[in-house]
């Protein structure tokens, strides 16, 4: 018997939908009288929090879709299927607030259909925009063999059963194009950019760490989770997860530091300035402290252990794109800035709103779907596979 749609009221989640809600009137007025109206940026610093958190940091924080999926479908690692519809659900989430923050930020919002009928070519803001609409597209698709699981439409869930091998496929390839396409629009500034962090292969930077950032993520949203609804977590899952992040921050690291002695700024990191300093913390703290981490089996093993080691992964990369927008372009910027209040609001609401999606469809559909198959395998005598969700 298929059970009824619900949604549990906390005070927590009354505190989320009332974010929501400001950010909803802010962004109306955002809309209406313009980004001077609401905004502190300008032709100094035209791209403020909701490019540099919610879109960079955004589409880097939903890398865990991608990366999961060719873990588990390319290369066949079933035995993290457990956590592969959880991926799915957070990096489409996080891709549709990184599209609203987007729309905050085009100037004339009115235009942002243009893209679509207008082809610029030779933008490398043409070729994300394309590949995140694309992306997003996929991921409703996909995630739309999740939800016939819970509404009957057969012919619909036939149809996305059989579109799933090119759609999987799709969902690989596009997220590596444009992930490395956001790391593109910074080539250009070789002037503006401090040394540190401007680079011609930043477009690696930027995909190779959203890549590593993926398992990461899925630890600390599968942790989360299950001690949001009392469920064992997949520790051990999360602990053979971070042996892909740390050979991958290993690469990282020593293509960084080629990088630097090839270009002849590697002495840069060592002046003493404030952006040597905030280079060397996302250095050690966020990169080398991270894969000594994940080395010792000791730590790598038990739940606390993987979780710290992710969350600092997380954090690093995040502090990345913001030294990247930030910190290495504030000496060239020549002006200061700093969000409004109307700025943090709406990026509030937004990741508010994004936390509400998450917990709704995972109270209602099969995404955490391990603990329950085994269950109802118990219940019924039968052997449940941990891969794909039975009919609720």
């Amino acid at each position: 018997m298929q059970k009824s749609w619900s949604f549990k009221l906390t005070p927590f989640r009354y505190l989320l939908i009332g974010l929501v809600g400001i950010a909803i009137v802010v962004a109306l007025a955002r809309l209406v009288f313009g980004l001077g109206a609401v905004t502190n940026l300008s032709d100094e610093w035209p791209w403020g929090l909701w490019i540099g958190f919610d879109l960079l940091c955004g589409i880097a924080l939903a890398g865990g879709g991608f990366s999961t999926a060719l873990i588990v479908h390319v290369l066949h690692k079933e035995k993290y299927l457990p956590i592969a519809r959880a991926a799915l659900l957070t990096s489409l989430i996080g891709y549709v607030i990184a599209l609203v923050s987007l729309l905050m930020d085009i100037g004339r919002w009115t235009n942002c259909w243009r893209p679509f009928f207008y082809w610029g070519f030779h933008s490398v803001l043409f070729e994300v925009f394309w590949c995140i609409s694309l992306y997003t597209t996929v991921q409703v698709l996909e995630f739309g063999d999740i939800f016939f699981e819970r509404v009957k439409i057969g012919p619909l869930k036939n149809i996305l059963s059989k579109a799933m091998v090119p759609l999987t496929i799709l969902g690989i390839v596009l997220p590596t194009l444009h992930q490395s396409s956001l790391g593109s629009l910074y080539i250009v500034t070789v002037d503006r950019l401090n040394p540190l962090w401007w680079s011609m292969i930043i477009p690696f930077f930027f995909v190779w760490s959203a890549f590593f950032l993926g398992p990461a993520m899925v630890t600390i949203e599968g942790t989360l989770a299950a001690r949001a609804y009392n469920r064992k977590p997949e520790t051990e899952v999360f602990s053979s997860l971070t042996k892909v992040t740390m050979c991958m921050l290993i690469v990282y690291f020593i293509v960084k530091m080629i990088d630097l002695n090839y270009r002849g700024v590697y002495s840069m990191a060592f002046n003493g300035s404030f952006e040597s300093n905030m280079f060397l913390v996302e250095m050690i703290v966020f990169v080398l402290v991270p894969i000594f981490m994940y080395a010792i089996p000791a730590i790598r093993n038990t739940q606390w252990g993987v979780f710290t080691a992710s969350v600092l992964v997380v954090v690093g990369v995040v502090f990345n794109r913001m030294n990247v927008v930030f910190t290495g372009m504030a000496q060239s910027a020549g002006g200061h800035y700093f969000p409004s209040i109307w700025e943090w609001l709406i990026t509030l609401g937004m990741w508010s709103a994004l936390a509400l999606a998450y917990l709704f469809v995972v109270e209602n559909f099969p995404i955490l779907v391990k603990e329950d198959h085994e269950q109802e395998g118990l219940s019924s005598g039968k052997s449940v596979s941990t891969g794909r969700s039975v009919e609720a």
